[in-house]
């Protein structure tokens, strides 16, 4: 394994192409202060390993060879976790996609054609943490990304445990499910029915009926999480996208998609949306990417 600066160095590989400037933006413009961050060109978040402890991670996505360079901080000598490390960031990174699969199908609508071309290989950027996505979910209801990152970020400086070893800026991790299960309602910076949700989130999270890991069914995983009150038809799709890795999770009622729909032409209202969607099986989840990359400050 090639270190760099005494920190362990991987390469992940993956399937060209690669939208790789999209994927760092989203991450970017969702980055919650103190726990991840995005600069030139490296994404950088805390993680809590179960059994070892917090570390932190960087992927650099490579600028001419296909691969993305994984350097871990807080493993020490042991590559016990490694793997774990490793599955964690190529869901983050959506790294075993299949692009050409993809590209093909959304692009075979002439009216997503040029945008397919435009940013060929869009990726749908994963979790590390599926309670986390659960989290950024619910807070992001009805709320732009910056409103979103704003609240979370006083969530995770409020409840997410202090690093022993800060790695820059990098300085918390984010709370866990049992920590927030438990949080005052009025401690969490947002509406009263919107705090009661998340806290009834991570109840069913901490107590082990709700498993957001991503290694459960994500048809019986999303019908628990919707029958929990306060938790809708968007936030549900949100997080089969990024938690549980549903190639085809589609958020229809999302504002984003929305202006997204208008701006190309076609009519916004759910009906038309759901139905126009149809031609976009079984890459809904990547076509939202798209579409989101229109209409950038939506979505949690």
């Amino acid at each position: 394994m090639p270190r760099r600066d005494g920190v362990p160095e991987l390469r992940l590989s993956y399937r060209l192409p690669f939208a790789t400037g999209n994927l760092l933006a989203f991450l970017g413009r969702r980055a919650i202060s103190g726990v991840e961050l995005v600069t030139g060109g490296v994404y950088a978040r805390s993680i809590r390993l179960p059994g070892h402890g917090p570390i932190v991670i960087g992927l650099a996505p490579d600028p001419v060879e296909p691969f993305v360079a994984l350097r871990v901080t807080g493993l020490g000598g042991d590559a016990t976790w490694l793997a774990s490390v490793v599955r964690a960031a190529r869901r983050l990174f959506d790294l075993d996609a299949d692009p050409s699969s993809v590209d093909s199908v959304i692009a075979g609508d002439p009216v997503m054609r040029h945008h397919v071309r435009a940013t060929p290989g869009m990726r749908v950027p994963g979790a590390v943490d599926g309670f986390e996505i659960a989290v950024r979910a619910i807070v992001g209801q009805q709320v732009s990304v910056a409103g979103a990152r704003t609240t979370l970020g006083r969530i995770a400086e409020r409840f997410g445990d202090a690093l022993a070893t800060p790695t820059g800026s990098i300085v918390r991790l984010f709370p866990t499910a049992e920590r927030l299960a438990d949080a005052p309602r009025d401690g969490l910076g947002m509406p009263g029915k919107r705090a009661d949700a998340l806290r009834a989130v991570a109840r069913a999270v901490a107590s082990g009926e709700l498993d957001l890991s991503g290694t459960a069914e994500v048809e019986p995983t999303v019908e628990t999480l919707r029958a929990i009150q306060g938790v809708g038809e968007w936030t549900a799709a949100y997080v089969a996208m990024r938690a549980l890795g549903h190639p085809d999770a589609f958020p229809a009622s999302d504002l984003g998609v929305r202006r997204a729909f208008a701006m190309l032409g076609l009519p916004d209202d759910l009906g038309s949306i759901h139905r126009y969607a149809e031609r976009w099986r079984p890459w809904r989840a990547y076509a939202v990417m798209h579409l989101w990359g229109l209409e950038a400050d939506r979505g949690a």
